[in-house]
């Protein structure tokens, strides 16, 4: 567990939104010219540890809704636990920690409560005009499906159940810490989870009455094969994900956000430095560029140094953009790429920093993105100077 486990239960108050950075002001001008002609906004962050780009991205979300009409938040997660987080912003019973208890783990944070109990409130008070959350991944294996097999095989096959459960008890950890970042850190098993699920498979469908429990054990399967480690592959399905935003905005009509990290919702095709034997590879922004034009708009909020909880990071590289955003020493700053002047001192070649669940300090170079063009991957830059930890739920 990440440091920083405190829960905060009042980050919709104006305390949290104060200690912000940038001033509301600026977030106002901000959200103004990401509205202006956008259908899809992309809003992406460097790092999903802090609570000051996340805070940033909360607050610019709120606006579009607020003052602008965007009415969906398309986050990367799969239907199902997306559809909990929906039903609580819709005013479902429980609270939204109990709605996030089935959430990709970077969502279930203090902060991440805070986005959703404003939405309900203002789901509450636009009743005829709400906003509704997606995922943009298919329905995957959850918790729910390891009980289910395990049950299923205690009850038709109890001398199977050690043999099954010796496969399940050490994959399902994913739904803690991924595979790739059990990995990194030095606490993976050994063996490849994918592999483990497959076994499993064979055994349970060799059961009887194994339909339920097989069809539950298939969804473990095809989880674990498409994960980061299953996959060997950072950059997500972008195809599938982007088709899931398109689907739903089309379909809904509704002007729509996306959270994710830089290197999904960038307009461009961007090389990812842990993965970068892989080249130039599209991403959901630029696929969605493709597909909506300069209606899609995209943002980068990231940091030039900080405390994150999972590690201390420093300062970056000379090359990369956050050192040059950094150089001023302002707490944050912001640039609009799409604008002449700007572009014609910013655009070009770039790295940025991306700090992800492998990062540790003494990699930081390779902890980035790259891509050809600056201002063809995002129309804004946010730089935050200093960051601290997100507050993680219990």
């Amino acid at each position: 567990m990440p440091k920083n486990t405190a829960v905060i239960h009042d980050l919709t108050d104006p305390q949290y939104t104060d200690s912000l950075p940038l001033a509301d002001t600026v977030l106002d001008e901000i959200a103004g010219r990401l509205a202006d002609g956008a259908t899809v906004v992309g809003i992406g962050e460097s790092t999903r540890f802090s609570r000051e780009t996340f805070g940033v991205r909360d607050q610019l979300f709120r606006r579009l809704v607020r003052d602008h009409g965007f009415r969906a938040l398309a986050v990367q997660d799969d239907a199902g636990a997306a559809a909990a987080l929906d039903a609580y912003v819709g005013g479902g019973e429980g609270s939204a920690a109990s709605a996030l208890a089935g959430a990709w783990r970077p969502w279930r944070t203090a902060e991440m409560v805070a986005a959703l109990e404003w939405i309900r409130a203002f789901n509450r008070d636009h009743a005829d005009d709400p906003v509704r959350i997606f995922g943009v991944k298919p329905m995957q294996a959850g918790p729910a499906e390891y009980d289910a097999v395990l049950e299923h095989v205690r009850l038709v096959a109890p001398e199977r159940l050690a043999e099954v459960a010796a496969h399940l008890d050490p994959i399902r950890t994913v739904h803690e810490i991924e595979e790739h970042v059990q990995r990194a850190r030095g606490v993976h098993p050994g063996r490849p989870f994918a592999e483990h699920a497959r076994d499993a498979l064979e055994l349970v469908e060799s059961t009887p009455g194994a339909d339920d429990a097989a069809a539950r054990m298939r969804l473990i399967v095809e989880y674990h094969e498409r994960s980061v480690a299953g996959r060997g592959n950072y950059a997500g399905e972008a195809e599938v994900w982007a088709e899931a935003v398109a689907e739903a905005q089309g379909r809904t009509g509704a002007r729509t956000v996306y959270w994710d990290g830089i290197a999904h919702t960038s307009a461009g095709e961007a090389v990812v430095g842990l993965a970068a034997e892989r080249g130039s590879q599209a991403g959901v922004g630029s696929l969605l560029r493709e597909r909506y034009g300069r209606r899609y708009v995209s943002v980068a909020i990231g940091f030039h140094h900080g405390d994150l909880g999972v590690a201390v990071v420093p300062g970056p590289a000379a090359d990369f953009v956050d050192a040059r955003l950094g150089e001023t020493g302002l707490p944050a700053r912001w640039l609009d790429l799409r604008d002449e002047d700007v572009r014609a001192q910013w655009d070009g070649p770039a790295k940025a920093r991306v700090v992800s669940g492998v990062y540790t300090p003494e990699r930081d170079a390779a902890e980035h993105l790259a891509v050809a063009s600056l201002a063809g991957a995002f129309d804004v830059l946010v730089h935050i100077r200093e960051v601290s930890p997100v507050h993680w739920l219990p």
